[in-house]
């Protein structure tokens, strides 16, 4: 029997290290490293018990470490076709590089640790699943959103420059004020109010790029990813409805051996 089998050392290695308890206790590791490097950016707390948080730290990423060799250890290459585990690989990679000198911004990318919860908790994974398939209809989505942003600027731009200089005085500012008003950020008081009593109809301008970037686009957005969602659950039921029928299967080749048995 090959080692990588169910039934191998391999297998029950690979059984244990993705099972619940030792999932759990993973994520309580997780959820208590990031309240020490909370904890770290205190100065009144590193005077108090810094030694005592350094070691923790340490041996949380120690344990980190381990389990990730253990995983490697039971899948062997097949590790590194789950985008998760190369997720988790690489998270804790960066953990191990030392933070001096001219690599000493890694210290604060350990805060990234936390980021492993993504890949330890079901729910979580699933969104971030629904988000990544998502990506593509959100990049239309998004290039959709540049035109009306790029023909808008330009309108701004030629229209009025010469009066409102510091908002539109050229593409980039136009374009940033643009941001602004689609974010509804102080739009009207600050950007809108002020250029009506200059120009009366500037509303013809305005409302139909707030109706256009921040309501219909954001709309569309929303509604790329809840398609993706459903489309990630689709996909888990079809995929437990097969597991059950393979389990099935099993149980009828099982009956039918044990029948052929009695005969």
């Amino acid at each position: 029997m090959r080692d990588d089998s169910p039934g191998g050392w391999r297998g029950r290695l690979g059984e244990w290290v993705e099972g619940t308890g030792f999932t759990r206790f993973i994520i309580g590791l997780i959820v208590f490293n990031a309240v020490i490097l909370g904890l770290e950016t205190s100065s009144r707390v590193m005077e108090a018990v810094g030694p005592a948080l350094i070691l923790a730290n340490n041996l949380i990423l120690g344990i980190f470490v381990i389990e990730i060799a253990l995983k490697l250890l039971a899948f062997g290459p097949r590790f590194f076709r789950s985008g998760w585990n190369v997720f988790d690989f690489f998270i804790v990679a960066i953990a191990l590089v030392p933070a001096a000198g001219p690599l000493e911004i890694l210290r604060a990318l350990r805060i990234l640790r936390v980021l492993r919860l993504l890949s330890q908790i079901p729910k979580l994974r699933a969104i971030i699943e629904s988000l990544m398939r998502a990506l593509p209809g959100m990049g239309w989505t998004a290039l959709l959103l540049v035109l009306v942003f790029y023909i808008f600027a330009v309108m701004g731009t030629m229209l009025f420059a010469e009066e409102f200089p510091e908002y539109w005085g050229n593409l980039g500012l136009s374009l940033f004020s643009l941001f602004q008003i689609m974010t509804l950020e102080s739009w009207s008081s600050g950007v809108a109010r002020p250029m009506m009593e200059v120009y009366p109809l500037i509303w013809v301008y305005f409302v139909p790029f707030i109706l256009i970037s921040s309501f219909m686009v954001l709309n569309l957005f929303i509604a790329i990813i809840v398609t993706a969602t459903q489309s990630i659950h689709h996909d888990e039921e079809a995929q437990q409805h097969q597991d059950l029928l393979n389990e099935l299967r099993k149980i009828d080749e099982r009956l039918e051996r044990l029948e052929q048995s009695r005969r």
